[in-house]
């Protein structure tokens, strides 16, 4: 009997130390759920600082030259496209080098074609002015329009397969797109909706010839899978399309450039397919988006899904233009790990964080953080759609952890938070911490989404403590 109530002693304290292991093992499953909250509502410096300790920047021979030296003259009107032929040809000659751009207006009727290691510095008082003569685009090169790969009209600065390269210095790019390339918006109709179908019917690229006939507009600036990319000081002007295109391109940095190209679609800087890109210091003042993200589009993008856009960096930057920060819509290969930190607008934005996407385009969009953002007045402040223009099936993205923290916006004509998934893709894992918007018209719209986390969110004006019944 004293044996027998031995047992059962000892069963009792073994399933007690059990019960007591699994309550350990419960709180400690709680604690780590808690702080795994906690880190994605903090914004992650130590992998912002891991992303931008990863890019590498350009290193270039000591070799200089001077394009006045060759012959060039910045009188605004004499053609200087031999000139800087010429110097990128010495530079490839001697392995790379400098080629100084000296005050001046220089004309060049036709695009830079950059060579490896190579820095074209720009210097104060400098301007290169490019002529908008669509002819002196041709030859067709290889490029990317609106996301989708084809021969085109060389952007007016174009670099391929390039590494060590950069544009730097304190003077003026003008792509004089206000007159010619600006006529062509309305003409462009059938050629975009022709590459498009070639993208979806998965044309060979020996098919997709554009150029003359077609009013597809080149990109002012260009690098096609290029690495070690520097841009730093230098203004932007007069696009006739997008201004910065980092296509298919690593280990990039974009700081201190400034902005003032006020075309149809003079987006500032798109990175598509681009990886490691540290943009910062830029002062935007562009006719769209100030920034926008890419990752080609529908078929093709699909395609390429080993190669999303991912690790940009997006800080200190101050917003004017169309929108602040476009994810999307082209984007069907994917888009991970965007941090935007530290910025600010001047006057009115359509929209400050706007992800778009739509059920063409397949691919997903996720690990997006943005914190510390002041806007001023928008239209609408936080923009989250699935369904952009209501366009497209059959391939839903997927959204999911995106992280906004810290953020205050004076107005929002329309409406505060827009979050649209789809009923069976819905939206998925999004903080909203510390958000103030002071005036707006509609402040959530929220449908079609799951494990949406709000906290100190403020939408209008603040409730207090609640008035007594008299």
């Amino acid at each position: 009997m004293i044996y027998q109530t031995g047992i059962r002693n000892n069963v009792e304290r073994e399933l007690k130390n059990k019960i007591k292991v699994m309550k350990y093992k419960y709180l400690f499953l709680v604690l780590i759920s808690f702080l795994s909250f906690a880190q994605n509502k903090n914004f992650p410096t130590a992998k912002v600082d891991s992303i931008v300790a990863a890019i590498q920047l350009p290193v270039f021979p000591s070799y200089q030259i001077n394009i006045a030296k060759l012959g060039a003259k910045g009188d605004s009107v004499s053609n200087n496209k031999a000139v800087f032929d010429k110097a990128m040809a010495l530079c490839k000659k001697n392995k790379g080098g400098t080629i100084i751009v000296p005050k001046g207006i220089y004309k060049i009727n036709g695009p830079i074609h950059f060579v490896s290691n190579v820095n074209l510095k720009i210097e104060k008082g400098a301007k290169i002015k490019f002529s908008d003569n669509p002819k002196d685009y041709l030859p067709l090169v290889l490029t990317s329009w609106e996301g989708t790969m084809l021969y085109n009209y060389s952007p007016l600065i174009y670099a391929y397969g390039c590494s060590d390269i950069a544009i730097t210095g304190e003077g003026t790019i003008d792509g004089e797109g206000a007159n010619i390339w600006k006529s062509f918006k309305a003409k462009e109709g059938a050629g975009k909706n022709l590459s498009r179908d070639m993208n979806h019917n998965n044309a060979s690229l020996e098919e997709r010839k554009f150029g003359e006939g077609y009013f597809l507009r080149p990109q002012m600036i260009q690098f096609f899978n290029c690495k070690n990319i520097l841009v730093e000081g230098i203004r932007i002007e007069n696009s006739p399309f997008w201004c910065l295109h980092l296509l298919k391109s690593e280990s990039i940095t974009v700081r201190g450039i400034s902005y003032k190209s006020l075309n149809h679609n003079n987006d500032g800087i798109d990175p598509e397919y681009a990886k490691n890109v540290l943009i910062e210091n830029v002062t935007f003042d562009n006719g769209d988006d100030n920034v926008a993200i890419k990752a080609g589009r529908d078929h093709e993008g699909r395609a390429n899904a080993a190669t999303p856009s991912e690790n940009i960096v997006i800080r200190n930057c101050h917003f004017k233009g169309l929108h602040g920060v476009v994810l999307g819509s082209e984007m069907s290969a994917g888009i991970q790990n965007v941090f935007v930190e530290n910025c600010k607008t001047v006057g009115y934005l359509k929209r400050g964080i706007y992800i778009k996407t739509n059920a063409d385009r397949g691919g997903f969009i996720r690990n997006v953080f943005v914190n510390n953002i002041t806007l001023d007045e928008v239209e609408d402040c936080l923009y989250m759609t699935a369904n952009y223009h209501g366009e497209g099936k059959g391939f839903q993205s997927d959204i999911s952890n995106v992280h906004f923290s810290n953020i205050v916006c004076t107005k929002a004509r329309e409406s505060g938070i827009v979050i649209q998934g789809f009923p069976d893709k819905k939206i998925r894992n999004i903080s909203l911490n510390n958000i103030e918007i002071k005036s707006v018209k509609n402040a959530i719209s929220s449908e079609n989404a799951e494990n949406v986390i709000m906290n100190e969110v403020f939408i209008g004006q603040r409730a207090t403590v609640p008035s007594a019944a008299k």
